[in-house]
Protein backbone atom coordinates (compact mmCIF):
# COMPACT_ATOMS: atom_id res chain seq x y z
CA UNK A 1 0.00 0.00 0.00
CA UNK A 2 2.87 2.10 0.61
CA UNK A 3 6.66 1.02 0.58
CA UNK A 4 8.29 -0.01 4.14
CA UNK A 5 11.25 2.41 3.76
CA UNK A 6 8.51 5.29 3.38
CA UNK A 7 6.37 3.54 6.24
CA UNK A 8 9.94 3.52 8.41
CA UNK A 9 10.79 7.05 7.95
CA UNK A 10 7.65 8.07 9.19
CA UNK A 11 7.53 6.26 12.19
CA UNK A 12 11.35 7.77 12.93
CA UNK A 13 9.78 11.32 11.85
CA UNK A 14 6.96 10.65 14.78
CA UNK A 15 9.47 10.06 17.89
CA UNK A 16 11.56 12.76 16.78
CA UNK A 17 10.83 15.19 20.00
CA UNK A 18 11.09 12.14 22.56
CA UNK A 19 8.11 9.99 21.87
CA UNK A 20 8.93 6.08 23.19
CA UNK A 21 6.52 4.59 20.81
CA UNK A 22 5.34 5.24 17.14
CA UNK A 23 2.66 3.71 15.03
CA UNK A 24 1.02 4.05 11.43
CA UNK A 25 -2.70 2.87 10.60
CA UNK A 26 -3.15 2.55 6.45
CA UNK A 27 -6.25 1.71 5.28
CA UNK A 28 -8.17 1.46 2.11
CA UNK A 29 -11.96 1.07 1.96
CA UNK A 30 -14.68 0.14 -0.46
CA UNK A 31 -18.47 0.55 0.47
CA UNK A 32 -21.60 -0.59 -1.15
CA UNK A 33 -24.84 0.70 0.08
CA UNK A 34 -28.29 -0.24 -1.27
CA UNK A 35 -31.53 1.22 -0.28
CA UNK A 36 -35.08 -0.36 -1.10
CA UNK A 37 -38.45 1.23 -0.53
CA UNK A 38 -41.92 0.91 -1.93
CA UNK A 39 -40.58 -2.14 -3.80
CA UNK A 40 -37.79 0.30 -5.48
CA UNK A 41 -34.11 0.90 -5.36
CA UNK A 42 -33.92 4.45 -3.61
CA UNK A 43 -30.91 5.12 -2.74
CA UNK A 44 -27.58 3.30 -4.22
CA UNK A 45 -24.15 4.52 -2.90
CA UNK A 46 -20.76 3.58 -4.12
CA UNK A 47 -17.18 4.46 -1.94
CA UNK A 48 -13.75 4.65 -1.80
CA UNK A 49 -11.73 5.86 1.09
CA UNK A 50 -8.21 6.00 1.28
CA UNK A 51 -6.25 7.25 4.41
CA UNK A 52 -3.23 7.07 7.14
CA UNK A 53 -3.38 7.42 10.70
CA UNK A 54 -0.33 8.22 12.64
CA UNK A 55 0.01 7.59 16.40
CA UNK A 56 2.47 8.54 19.05
CA UNK A 57 3.17 7.68 22.72
CA UNK A 58 5.00 9.18 25.26
CA UNK A 59 4.41 7.51 28.63
CA UNK A 60 0.82 7.95 29.33
CA UNK A 61 0.47 11.25 26.68
CA UNK A 62 -1.14 9.99 23.46
CA UNK A 63 -1.20 12.14 20.72
CA UNK A 64 -3.19 11.31 16.96
CA UNK A 65 -3.29 12.48 13.91
CA UNK A 66 -4.27 11.28 10.12
CA UNK A 67 -3.89 12.47 6.61
CA UNK A 68 -4.89 11.56 3.22
CA UNK A 69 -1.86 12.55 1.35
CA UNK A 70 0.13 9.54 1.04
CA UNK A 71 3.13 11.33 -0.68
CA UNK A 72 6.11 10.68 1.67
CA UNK A 73 6.70 14.03 1.81
CA UNK A 74 2.78 14.77 3.39
CA UNK A 75 3.34 11.64 5.40
CA UNK A 76 6.55 12.88 7.01
CA UNK A 77 4.92 16.29 7.51
CA UNK A 78 2.20 15.37 9.19
CA UNK A 79 4.16 12.84 11.77
CA UNK A 80 6.35 15.72 12.53
CA UNK A 81 3.19 17.83 13.42
CA UNK A 82 1.93 15.07 15.19
CA UNK A 83 5.64 14.99 17.16
CA UNK A 84 5.68 18.45 18.41
CA UNK A 85 2.94 17.92 20.66
CA UNK A 86 5.67 15.63 22.58
CA UNK A 87 8.16 17.69 24.66
CA UNK A 88 11.06 16.40 26.91
CA UNK A 89 10.38 12.60 26.68
CA UNK A 90 12.93 9.92 26.07
CA UNK A 91 12.84 9.31 22.54
CA UNK A 92 12.20 5.74 21.47
CA UNK A 93 14.11 3.37 19.21
CA UNK A 94 12.83 2.09 15.95
CA UNK A 95 12.94 -2.04 15.93
CA UNK A 96 13.51 -3.04 12.22
CA UNK A 97 9.97 -4.28 10.40
CA UNK A 98 9.44 -7.48 9.99
CA UNK A 99 6.53 -8.64 7.88
CA UNK A 100 3.76 -10.82 9.94
CA UNK A 101 2.15 -13.49 7.86
CA UNK A 102 -1.33 -14.24 9.33
CA UNK A 103 -3.47 -17.37 8.54
CA UNK A 104 -7.11 -15.86 8.07
CA UNK A 105 -9.97 -17.61 10.29
CA UNK A 106 -12.44 -16.25 7.74
CA UNK A 107 -13.49 -18.31 4.55
CA UNK A 108 -14.44 -15.36 2.00
CA UNK A 109 -15.69 -17.12 -1.21
CA UNK A 110 -17.47 -14.08 -3.05
CA UNK A 111 -15.96 -10.67 -2.68
CA UNK A 112 -19.11 -8.29 -3.16
CA UNK A 113 -16.84 -6.05 -4.97
CA UNK A 114 -17.24 -8.50 -7.75
CA UNK A 115 -20.89 -8.62 -7.53
CA UNK A 116 -22.70 -6.01 -9.50
CA UNK A 117 -25.89 -4.26 -8.22
CA UNK A 118 -28.56 -5.58 -9.96
CA UNK A 119 -27.41 -9.22 -8.62
CA UNK A 120 -27.97 -7.62 -4.99
CA UNK A 121 -30.93 -5.89 -6.03
CA UNK A 122 -32.96 -9.13 -7.06
CA UNK A 123 -32.56 -10.50 -3.15
CA UNK A 124 -33.52 -6.94 -1.71
CA UNK A 125 -36.63 -7.40 -3.98
CA UNK A 126 -36.61 -11.14 -2.30
CA UNK A 127 -36.75 -10.17 1.16
CA UNK A 128 -39.11 -7.32 -0.03
CA UNK A 129 -41.63 -9.61 -1.26
CA UNK A 130 -41.94 -11.97 0.94
CA UNK A 131 -42.65 -9.30 3.64
CA UNK A 132 -45.59 -7.55 1.74
CA UNK A 133 -46.82 -11.05 1.14
CA UNK A 134 -46.67 -12.38 4.59
CA UNK A 135 -50.32 -10.31 5.46
CA UNK A 136 -52.02 -7.21 3.65
CA UNK A 137 -51.70 -4.89 7.08
CA UNK A 138 -47.70 -5.11 5.83
CA UNK A 139 -48.11 -1.59 4.50
CA UNK A 140 -44.23 -0.57 3.79
CA UNK A 141 -41.27 -2.60 3.48
CA UNK A 142 -37.66 -1.25 3.63
CA UNK A 143 -34.51 -3.15 3.20
CA UNK A 144 -31.06 -1.72 3.43
CA UNK A 145 -28.06 -3.60 1.63
CA UNK A 146 -24.26 -3.13 2.96
CA UNK A 147 -21.13 -5.00 2.07
CA UNK A 148 -17.39 -3.37 3.03
CA UNK A 149 -14.03 -4.16 1.67
CA UNK A 150 -11.26 -2.89 3.99
CA UNK A 151 -7.66 -3.36 3.43
CA UNK A 152 -5.27 -2.35 6.57
CA UNK A 153 -1.49 -2.10 7.26
CA UNK A 154 -0.56 -1.87 10.50
CA UNK A 155 2.82 -1.01 11.38
CA UNK A 156 4.64 0.48 14.80
CA UNK A 157 8.07 1.70 16.11
CA UNK A 158 8.46 -2.31 17.91
CA UNK A 159 8.76 -4.08 14.40
CA UNK A 160 5.22 -5.04 14.07
CA UNK A 161 4.24 -4.65 10.27
CA UNK A 162 1.05 -6.58 9.66
CA UNK A 163 -1.88 -6.40 6.40
CA UNK A 164 -5.39 -7.75 6.77
CA UNK A 165 -8.27 -7.74 4.61
CA UNK A 166 -11.95 -7.55 6.96
CA UNK A 167 -14.94 -7.97 4.76
CA UNK A 168 -18.29 -7.30 6.02
CA UNK A 169 -21.80 -8.13 4.41
CA UNK A 170 -25.39 -6.86 5.98
CA UNK A 171 -28.85 -7.65 4.90
CA UNK A 172 -31.16 -5.55 7.08
CA UNK A 173 -35.14 -5.67 6.65
CA UNK A 174 -37.82 -3.15 8.18
CA UNK A 175 -41.29 -4.02 7.91
CA UNK A 176 -44.35 -1.65 8.80
CA UNK A 177 -47.66 -2.92 9.66
CA UNK A 178 -50.80 -0.47 10.35
CA UNK A 179 -54.60 -1.15 10.83
CA UNK A 180 -56.52 1.83 11.07
CA UNK A 181 -54.63 4.28 13.51
CA UNK A 182 -52.28 1.71 15.03
CA UNK A 183 -48.95 1.13 13.48
CA UNK A 184 -46.16 -1.41 14.24
CA UNK A 185 -42.34 -2.21 12.78
CA UNK A 186 -40.23 -5.00 12.81
CA UNK A 187 -37.04 -5.64 12.20
CA UNK A 188 -34.02 -7.98 11.42
CA UNK A 189 -30.38 -7.35 10.64
CA UNK A 190 -28.08 -10.53 10.07
CA UNK A 191 -24.76 -9.83 8.89
CA UNK A 192 -21.38 -11.91 9.01
CA UNK A 193 -17.52 -11.18 8.40
CA UNK A 194 -18.13 -12.83 4.95
CA UNK A 195 -18.50 -12.62 1.28
CA UNK A 196 -21.69 -12.14 -0.99
CA UNK A 197 -22.03 -16.04 -0.37
CA UNK A 198 -23.76 -14.98 2.87
CA UNK A 199 -26.35 -13.04 1.12
CA UNK A 200 -27.02 -15.45 -1.38
CA UNK A 201 -27.83 -18.02 1.23
CA UNK A 202 -29.79 -16.12 4.00
CA UNK A 203 -32.80 -17.74 4.97
CA UNK A 204 -35.27 -14.75 3.40
CA UNK A 205 -38.01 -16.54 4.51
CA UNK A 206 -36.98 -16.81 8.00
CA UNK A 207 -35.54 -13.01 7.89
CA UNK A 208 -38.15 -11.13 6.11
CA UNK A 209 -40.88 -13.42 7.78
CA UNK A 210 -39.81 -12.71 11.04
CA UNK A 211 -40.08 -9.00 10.56
CA UNK A 212 -43.31 -8.76 9.54
CA UNK A 213 -44.50 -11.31 11.71
CA UNK A 214 -43.46 -8.69 14.30
CA UNK A 215 -44.84 -5.86 13.23
CA UNK A 216 -48.34 -7.72 12.67
CA UNK A 217 -48.24 -9.55 16.32
CA UNK A 218 -47.80 -6.30 17.66
CA UNK A 219 -49.67 -4.28 15.85
CA UNK A 220 -53.11 -5.04 18.55
CA UNK A 221 -51.45 -6.30 21.67
CA UNK A 222 -52.34 -5.63 24.71
CA UNK A 223 -50.55 -1.92 26.91
CA UNK A 224 -47.90 -3.96 28.95
CA UNK A 225 -47.93 -3.72 32.36
CA UNK A 226 -45.68 -1.45 34.82
CA UNK A 227 -43.97 -2.99 37.63
CA UNK A 228 -41.22 -5.27 38.89
CA UNK A 229 -41.58 -8.80 37.36
CA UNK A 230 -39.46 -11.63 36.19
CA UNK A 231 -38.25 -11.19 32.76
CA UNK A 232 -36.80 -13.73 30.28
CA UNK A 233 -34.94 -12.56 28.20
CA UNK A 234 -34.87 -14.62 24.73
CA UNK A 235 -31.21 -16.15 22.66
CA UNK A 236 -29.49 -13.92 20.07
CA UNK A 237 -30.42 -9.85 20.27
CA UNK A 238 -31.12 -10.48 23.36
CA UNK A 239 -27.58 -10.23 24.71
CA UNK A 240 -27.60 -6.38 23.45
CA UNK A 241 -28.55 -5.37 27.53
CA UNK A 242 -25.58 -6.94 28.41
CA UNK A 243 -23.49 -5.95 25.82
CA UNK A 244 -24.47 -2.08 26.71
CA UNK A 245 -24.92 -2.19 30.53
CA UNK A 246 -22.20 -4.79 31.20
CA UNK A 247 -19.54 -5.08 28.09
CA UNK A 248 -18.74 -1.57 27.90
CA UNK A 249 -18.15 -1.35 31.94
CA UNK A 250 -15.13 -4.32 31.23
CA UNK A 251 -13.26 -1.94 28.38
CA UNK A 252 -9.96 -0.51 29.36
CA UNK A 253 -11.21 2.76 27.86
CA UNK A 254 -13.33 2.93 31.74
CA UNK A 255 -11.73 0.43 34.09
CA UNK A 256 -8.04 2.14 33.30
CA UNK A 257 -9.85 5.31 34.29
CA UNK A 258 -11.63 4.12 36.97
CA UNK A 259 -14.85 5.08 35.41
CA UNK A 260 -16.65 1.57 35.44
CA UNK A 261 -18.12 -0.34 38.27
CA UNK A 262 -16.17 -3.41 37.62
CA UNK A 263 -12.95 -1.46 37.74
CA UNK A 264 -10.25 -2.99 40.78
CA UNK A 265 -12.40 -5.95 40.96
CA UNK A 266 -10.41 -9.16 39.76
CA UNK A 267 -11.60 -12.14 41.37
CA UNK A 268 -14.30 -10.99 42.73
CA UNK A 269 -17.84 -12.22 42.50
CA UNK A 270 -20.07 -10.20 40.38
CA UNK A 271 -22.64 -12.87 38.82
CA UNK A 272 -23.83 -15.82 40.08
CA UNK A 273 -22.18 -19.25 39.03
CA UNK A 274 -24.37 -20.10 36.20
CA UNK A 275 -22.85 -16.92 34.30
CA UNK A 276 -19.96 -16.87 32.16
CA UNK A 277 -19.43 -13.94 29.91
CA UNK A 278 -16.74 -14.17 26.71
CA UNK A 279 -15.60 -11.85 24.16
CA UNK A 280 -14.34 -13.79 21.22
CA UNK A 281 -13.23 -12.06 18.24
CA UNK A 282 -12.02 -15.42 16.83
CA UNK A 283 -15.26 -16.50 15.67
CA UNK A 284 -15.15 -17.78 12.02
CA UNK A 285 -17.00 -15.53 9.74
CA UNK A 286 -18.85 -14.01 12.81
CA UNK A 287 -19.97 -10.27 12.11
CA UNK A 288 -17.61 -9.23 15.16
CA UNK A 289 -14.27 -11.30 14.33
CA UNK A 290 -11.38 -10.00 13.11
CA UNK A 291 -8.36 -11.38 12.05
CA UNK A 292 -6.33 -9.04 14.06
CA UNK A 293 -7.25 -6.16 16.12
CA UNK A 294 -6.57 -2.50 14.91
CA UNK A 295 -3.20 -2.30 16.55
CA UNK A 296 -2.18 -5.52 14.71
CA UNK A 297 -2.44 -7.77 17.58
CA UNK A 298 -4.50 -11.26 16.87
CA UNK A 299 -8.32 -11.19 18.30
CA UNK A 300 -8.40 -13.85 20.69
CA UNK A 301 -11.42 -15.84 23.33
CA UNK A 302 -11.15 -13.47 26.36
CA UNK A 303 -13.37 -14.85 29.52
CA UNK A 304 -14.57 -11.65 31.31
CA UNK A 305 -16.53 -13.49 34.14
CA UNK A 306 -16.32 -17.34 34.47
CA UNK A 307 -18.74 -19.28 36.45
CA UNK A 308 -19.98 -15.60 38.30
CA UNK A 309 -16.11 -14.84 38.70
CA UNK A 310 -14.24 -11.29 36.95
CA UNK A 311 -11.16 -12.77 35.09
CA UNK A 312 -10.61 -9.69 33.05
CA UNK A 313 -11.02 -7.10 30.81
CA UNK A 314 -10.97 -5.76 27.26
CA UNK A 315 -7.44 -3.99 26.79
CA UNK A 316 -5.96 -2.11 23.77
CA UNK A 317 -2.29 -0.89 24.23
CA UNK A 318 -2.28 2.63 25.58
CA UNK A 319 -4.89 1.56 28.12
CA UNK A 320 -2.42 -1.28 28.84
CA UNK A 321 0.31 1.14 29.83
CA UNK A 322 -2.53 3.04 32.22
CA UNK A 323 -3.03 -0.32 33.85
CA UNK A 324 0.19 -2.20 33.85
CA UNK A 325 -1.27 -4.96 32.08
CA UNK A 326 -0.97 -6.71 28.55
CA UNK A 327 -3.50 -5.76 25.50
CA UNK A 328 -5.74 -8.32 24.87
CA UNK A 329 -6.50 -8.18 21.16
CA UNK A 330 -9.31 -5.57 21.49
CA UNK A 331 -7.82 -2.48 19.93
CA UNK A 332 -10.55 -1.15 17.52
CA UNK A 333 -11.87 1.61 15.31
CA UNK A 334 -14.19 2.75 12.60
CA UNK A 335 -11.52 4.35 10.16
CA UNK A 336 -7.97 5.94 10.24
CA UNK A 337 -9.84 8.92 11.49
CA UNK A 338 -10.32 7.29 14.28
CA UNK A 339 -7.60 6.86 17.89
CA UNK A 340 -8.11 3.26 18.52
CA UNK A 341 -9.50 2.13 22.01
CA UNK A 342 -10.28 -0.89 23.37
CA UNK A 343 -13.91 -2.17 21.93
CA UNK A 344 -15.98 -5.97 21.85
CA UNK A 345 -16.00 -7.91 19.31
CA UNK A 346 -18.57 -11.27 19.55
CA UNK A 347 -19.44 -10.61 23.38
CA UNK A 348 -21.78 -13.17 24.84
CA UNK A 349 -22.94 -15.00 27.64
CA UNK A 350 -22.13 -18.91 27.61
CA UNK A 351 -24.80 -21.38 27.22
CA UNK A 352 -25.96 -23.31 30.17
CA UNK A 353 -28.10 -26.23 31.11
CA UNK A 354 -31.33 -25.44 31.14
CA UNK A 355 -33.64 -25.47 28.45
CA UNK A 356 -36.04 -22.47 26.68
CA UNK A 357 -38.93 -24.83 28.07
CA UNK A 358 -37.85 -25.42 31.29
CA UNK A 359 -37.40 -21.52 31.65
CA UNK A 360 -40.95 -20.92 30.72
CA UNK A 361 -42.49 -23.36 32.62
CA UNK A 362 -40.44 -22.01 35.80
CA UNK A 363 -42.32 -18.89 35.98
CA UNK A 364 -45.44 -17.68 37.02
CA UNK A 365 -46.03 -14.85 36.09
CA UNK A 366 -43.39 -12.55 34.66
CA UNK A 367 -42.21 -10.68 31.00
CA UNK A 368 -41.00 -12.43 27.67
CA UNK A 369 -38.89 -10.25 25.78
CA UNK A 370 -38.57 -12.22 22.59
CA UNK A 371 -36.94 -9.81 20.68
CA UNK A 372 -35.44 -6.25 22.02
CA UNK A 373 -35.13 -2.80 20.73
CA UNK A 374 -32.85 -0.08 20.98
CA UNK A 375 -31.99 1.89 24.42
CA UNK A 376 -29.77 3.58 26.33
CA UNK A 377 -26.88 3.03 29.02
CA UNK A 378 -24.92 5.19 31.33
CA UNK A 379 -21.64 3.42 30.76
CA UNK A 380 -19.75 4.44 34.37
CA UNK A 381 -22.60 3.47 36.28
CA UNK A 382 -24.27 1.12 34.03
CA UNK A 383 -28.14 2.22 34.47
CA UNK A 384 -30.11 1.31 31.17
CA UNK A 385 -33.49 1.47 29.40
CA UNK A 386 -34.48 -0.76 26.91
CA UNK A 387 -36.91 -1.01 24.83
CA UNK A 388 -38.75 -4.20 23.56
CA UNK A 389 -39.82 -5.12 20.08
CA UNK A 390 -41.66 -7.97 20.80
CA UNK A 391 -43.11 -8.99 24.37
CA UNK A 392 -45.35 -11.26 25.63
CA UNK A 393 -47.13 -12.08 29.20
CA UNK A 394 -45.76 -15.50 30.87
CA UNK A 395 -48.42 -16.85 33.12
CA UNK A 396 -48.29 -20.09 34.96
CA UNK A 397 -45.70 -21.33 33.31
CA UNK A 398 -47.18 -20.64 29.59
CA UNK A 399 -46.49 -17.86 27.35
CA UNK A 400 -49.87 -15.74 27.24
CA UNK A 401 -50.69 -12.35 25.04
CA UNK A 402 -48.51 -10.59 23.40
CA UNK A 403 -47.83 -6.85 25.26
CA UNK A 404 -46.63 -4.04 23.60
CA UNK A 405 -44.71 -0.71 25.24
CA UNK A 406 -41.94 -2.64 27.43
CA UNK A 407 -39.15 -0.81 28.51
CA UNK A 408 -36.55 -2.38 31.07
CA UNK A 409 -35.36 -0.44 33.48
CA UNK A 410 -31.99 -0.93 35.41
CA UNK A 411 -28.54 -1.76 36.43
CA UNK A 412 -26.00 -3.36 34.24
CA UNK A 413 -24.19 -4.83 37.26
CA UNK A 414 -27.15 -5.25 39.35
CA UNK A 415 -29.40 -7.48 36.74
CA UNK A 416 -26.35 -9.21 36.05
CA UNK A 417 -26.51 -10.53 39.50
CA UNK A 418 -30.24 -11.28 39.22
CA UNK A 419 -29.60 -13.84 36.38
CA UNK A 420 -31.54 -17.39 37.82
CA UNK A 421 -31.31 -19.10 34.91
CA UNK A 422 -29.29 -20.18 31.72
CA UNK A 423 -30.43 -21.31 29.08
CA UNK A 424 -28.71 -23.69 26.35
CA UNK A 425 -29.86 -21.89 22.88
CA UNK A 426 -26.88 -20.08 21.99
CA UNK A 427 -27.19 -17.63 19.40
CA UNK A 428 -25.77 -14.54 18.30
CA UNK A 429 -27.21 -11.14 16.68
CA UNK A 430 -25.65 -8.56 14.33
CA UNK A 431 -25.42 -4.56 15.56
CA UNK A 432 -23.35 -1.28 15.48
CA UNK A 433 -21.70 -0.16 18.30
CA UNK A 434 -21.11 3.24 18.79
CA UNK A 435 -17.89 4.33 20.96
CA UNK A 436 -15.01 7.27 21.01
CA UNK A 437 -13.34 5.42 18.37
CA UNK A 438 -16.17 5.50 16.01
CA UNK A 439 -19.23 3.05 15.13
CA UNK A 440 -17.98 -0.65 14.87
CA UNK A 441 -19.91 -3.69 13.59
CA UNK A 442 -20.25 -5.95 16.87
CA UNK A 443 -22.27 -9.32 17.76
CA UNK A 444 -24.37 -9.36 21.09
CA UNK A 445 -24.91 -12.85 22.24
CA UNK A 446 -26.75 -14.95 24.85
CA UNK A 447 -28.88 -18.05 25.01
CA UNK A 448 -32.34 -17.44 26.49
CA UNK A 449 -31.93 -16.31 30.23
CA UNK A 450 -34.26 -15.38 32.69
CA UNK A 451 -33.51 -12.47 35.10
CA UNK A 452 -35.59 -12.58 38.87
CA UNK A 453 -36.44 -8.87 38.76
CA UNK A 454 -36.34 -6.54 36.47
CA UNK A 455 -38.15 -2.75 36.63
CA UNK A 456 -40.74 -3.10 33.71
CA UNK A 457 -41.68 0.04 32.34
CA UNK A 458 -45.47 -0.10 30.95
CA UNK A 459 -48.33 1.81 29.43
CA UNK A 460 -50.42 0.49 32.71
CA UNK A 461 -50.44 -0.80 36.10
CA UNK A 462 -50.72 -4.35 37.31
Amino acid sequence: MIKQSVIENVLEAALSTGGDFSEVFIEDKFVNELTLQSGKIEQSISGRDFGIGIRIFSGLQSIYTYTNDFSEEGLLAAAKRAALAIKGGTTGTIQPLKKEIITPIHNIIILPNSVEHARKATIMRQANDIARNYDERINQVKVRYLDEEQHVLIANSEGKFVEDTRIHSRLAIQATASEGKEMQTGFYGPGAHAGFEFIENLNLEHYAGEAARIAVTMLHADECPSGKFPVIIDNEFGGVIFHEACGHGLEATAVAKNNSVFANRIGEKVAPEIVTYIDDGTLPNEWGSLNIDDEGEKTRKNILIENGILKGYLIDKFNARRMKAEPTGSSRRQSYRFNPTSRMTNTYIAPGSSTPEEIIASTEYGIYAKYMGGGQVNPSTGDYNFAVMEAYIVKDGKIDRPVRGATLIGNGARTLQLVDRVGNNLAHGAGMCGSISGSLPVNVGQPMIRVSEITVGGTKGE
